[in-house]
C-alpha cells in the first residue's frame, strides 16, 4: 500500500497543477502524510530547473504552515487523547518533566527533524503536546525545512539528474551525521 502510495505521489510531478501538488503533499507531510515532498521535488526541479527556487520556496512555506498543523494537533488532542492514556499508566508526572526538558531542547529537536529522515510530523506534534514556544517553534521549522529544500534545489539545479541517487538515497544519511557531528561539537565544548 506504501509503494502505491509512493508511485501515486510520484506521478503528481508530471501533473499540469503539480506546484499546487506539491504544496498540498508538503503541507500534509508535516503532520499525517507519510511521502515526504522531496519525492515530488526532485522530479520537478529535473524537468525545470529554472524553478527549483519556486519550488524548494513552496515546499519550505507549505511545509511549514502543515508543521502549524500538526503542532495544533498535538495542542489540541493532548488533553482529550494522551494525558488519559498517562494517567492511566500512571505516567502523567513523567509526561510534565519530560515537557520540561522537551521544551528546553526543542528547537533543536525541530531542527534536527526538519532536515533529517526522521518523520517531522511527530516533532510538530509533539511539539504541540509540550506546548514549545509556538514563535520558536515557526522560526526553527522555517530554517530546518528551508535548509533542507533548498540544499535539494540547489544540488539538482547545479548537478541535474547524476544527484538525484545521492539525493534519494544517501542525503538523509549526511544530514543526520551532519547533525551528530553538531550536537556532539556541542557536548564536547559545554563539558570540557
Amino acid at each position: 500500500m506504501l509503494r502505491r502510495l509512493y508511485d501515486w505521489t510520484l506521478s503528481l510531478s508530471a501533473h499540469p497543477n503539480a506546484l499546487w501538488a506539491l504544496a498540498v503533499v508538503a503541507f500534509l507531510e508535516s503532520s499525517v502524510f507519510p511521502i515526504p515532498p522531496d519525492v515530488l521535488m526532485i522530479p520537478m526541479i529535473l524537468a525545470a530547473p529554472r524553478r527549483a527556487w519556486l519550488i524548494a520556496g513552496v515546499a519550505t512555506l507549505s511545509s511549514v504552515l502543515g508543521g502549524l498543523l500538526g503542532y495544533a494537533i498535538g495542542a489540541g488532542l493532548f488533553e482529550q487523547v494522551g494525558r488519559p492514556v498517562l494517567e492511566f499508566y500512571g505516567k502523567a508526572d513523567r509526561f510534565d518533566e519530560f515537557r520540561v526538558s522537551y521544551n528546553d531542547y526543542g528547537a533543536w529537536a525541530v531542527l534536527i527533524a526538519g532536515v533529517t529522515p526522521f518523520p517531522f510530523k511527530v516533532i510538530t506534534i509533539l511539539s504541540g503536546a509540550t506546548a514549545l514556544s509556538l514563535p520558536v517553534f515557526i522560526v526553527a521549522s522555517i530554517a530546518a525545512r528551508g535548509l533542507r529544500f533548498f540544499l535539494v534545489a540547489a544540488l539538482l539545479r547545479a548537478f541535474g539528474a547524476p544527484i538525484r541517487d545521492f539525493i534519494e538515497r544517501r542525503l538523509g544519511l549526511v544530514f543526520t551525521l551532519f547533525c551528530v557531528v553538531f550536537i556532539g561539537g556541542f557536548m564536547v565544548v559545554h563539558y570540557l
